[in-house]
């Protein structure tokens, strides 16, 4: 595989951009100053996920350093060059985009292609405008305003409002205009690729509903956002959710929403919650760094459209964090190794995805002789046979995903990670009898000491329930499970 080089960015803030892209859609998924076929630049930079492509377009303007003109003028003058003109870049690169026959490059003299390939017809494209220059002169224009982000309103196009910070823009194709204050916001709260392409979803399908979207900030919309959970259809929602009135014009949303959700318990919790997640990011940014610089062994096309590790990134964050909360435990769970046989331990838990399971294999193998050319050969091949046997012990599945590495535990400085995607949709009887064989000896998943715990995972945890949150009756079951009344049990002991 050919090694890939990409832009950082051009500009400081395309630099920035890049640096909280890489974060949000990993390091295979985003690219920088992306060029057409006439050599000039499509946009400032291109993210391809599956059926979601995501347009950035930033620019920066310092009108506002001039504060002895007029504000208004500044502002009229800040908006053509910073908003205006890339709208009207977004829609053209859009245009160029859908049509098949145009190509994309990685540099100016069109010799690098873009390396990812997806369907275009099917791409759901999103116009993204980061505009930058306004965000202290906005902060410091009212003692009301709690932020330096631009308000933005959706409606019908030349409703003739020019008020300074804030944005009209059209509901009939809408463009997503973030700012210097919301950009890093929305990108560290939405840092995955289905989090963030549900959430512009979600507010394309409210600009479309309703007559005007109002809102003063960016990251006050996404504030209402995660307040706002449809049971229904399992998904948070712009607007009121299924069931509630929705028989009004528009939607406005005020000042400060955000600043009173970041302050809020359940806001901290999730954010703790969610730190043992970037486990996950961390094993996809390894492979995908070496996928860029042309090191990834096996024949996985990741850039293909059909690979493990697309898989992986699919998962929103928070099957992120059930998912890497299991592997953790699995991990220190991993039993002492005595002898110098090979211990094993594998691990099987389900995607946010129907059909999709994973499997996690972890091996223990004393003196090892020759690592690369014989010892992963074999522990590739025992992951593809756990795989099958998940398939086989999970029938609803359509896709295994295994990854299989050494147990820390035992493994020293030295590490490695294998991944297979196992598509199994046309599963056969063929296939089912050959893994079953293939595993008589192994038994995966079909040990008498296999255990099964069921997790339930919601994106803002309970407050955990205090010991002392109740008092336990004298003639109730003792906590500890004894089976005895607490006042014969632990009652009797305190």
């Amino acid at each position: 595989m050919p090694q890939i080089e990409k832009s950082t960015g051009v500009t400081k803030t395309e630099r920035d951009l890049a640096t909280l892209c890489d974060r949000t859609f990993l390091n295979l998924w985003h690219y920088p100053n992306p060029y057409k076929s006439d050599g000039k630049e499509l946009c400032d930079l291109l993210v391809v996920f599956g059926n979601n492509v995501f347009l950035f377009f930033d620019r920066e303007s310092r009108v506002f350093e001039r504060p002895d003109k007029d504000q208004q003028v500044l502002w009229e003058r800040w908006r053509r060059t910073a908003i205006d003109a890339q709208i009207a870049t977004a829609k053209g690169a859009k245009r160029y985009l859908t049509n098949p026959n145009n190509a994309i490059f990685l540099d100016a003299n069109c010799t690098k292609p873009f390396p990812i390939a997806f369907d275009r017809s099917a791409a759901r494209i999103f116009k993204i405008v980061v505009a930058h220059g306004a965000k202290e002169a906005c902060k410091a224009s009212s003692d009301a305003n709690v932020s330096g982000s631009l308000a933005v309103t959706y409606g019908e196009p030349d409703q003739g409002f020019c008020w300074p910070f804030l944005v009209e823009l059209d509901r009939n194709d809408p463009v997503h205009v973030l700012d210097s204050e919301n950009l890093p916001i929305v990108l560290s709260e939405l840092d995955t690729a289905y989090d963030l392409a549900t959430f512009l979803a979600a507010k394309e399908t409210a600009i479309a509903k309703f007559k005007f979207l109002s809102y003063c900030g960016e990251e006050d919309l996404l504030a209402h956002y995660f307040c706002n959970y449809d049971e229904a259809k399992s998904q948070y929602v712009i607007g009121p959710p299924a069931g509630k009135p929705d028989d009004y014009d528009g939607i406005f949303i005020g000042e400060g929403e955000w600043r009173s959700f970041v302050a809020s318990d359940a806001y901290a919790r999730r954010k703790e919650a969610n730190k043992s997640s970037y486990l996950w990011d961390r094993l996809l940014q390894r492979t995908g760094a070496n996928a860029l610089s042309g090191e990834l062994r096996g024949d996985d096309k990741v850039f293909e459209g059909k690979s493990a590790i697309l898989e992986m990134a699919k998962e929103p964050r928070v099957s992120r964090r059930g998912m890497s909360d299991a592997i953790i435990q699995s991990i220190r769970g991993f039993p002492e190794h005595v002898g110098d046989g090979v211990l094993r331990n594998v691990s099987f838990f389900e995607s946010f995805f129907k059909g999709t399971g994973y499997v996690f294999l972890q091996l223990s193998v004393k003196h090892i002789r020759d690592y690369d050319n014989d010892y992963r050969p074999k522990r590739q091949a025992l992951l593809l046979v756990a795989c099958g046997a998940a398939k086989n012990k999970v029938p609803h599945l359509t896709k295994v995903v295994g990854i299989a590495i050494d147990a820390p535990r035992y493994a020293g400085n030295r590490n490695s990670e294998d991944f297979i995607l196992l598509d199994c949709a046309n599963w056969t009887e063929h296939d089912r009898k050959h893994y079953e064989e293939l595993n008589e000896d192994l038994r995966f998943f079909r040990t008498d000491k296999l255990k099964v715990k069921e997790r339930h995972i919601t994106e803002f945890p309970a407050p955990e329930r205090s010991r002392r949150s109740r008092k336990i009756g004298r003639n109730e079951p003792c906590p500890c499970g004894s089976g005895k009344k607490f006042k014969r049990c632990c009652g009797a002991k305190a």
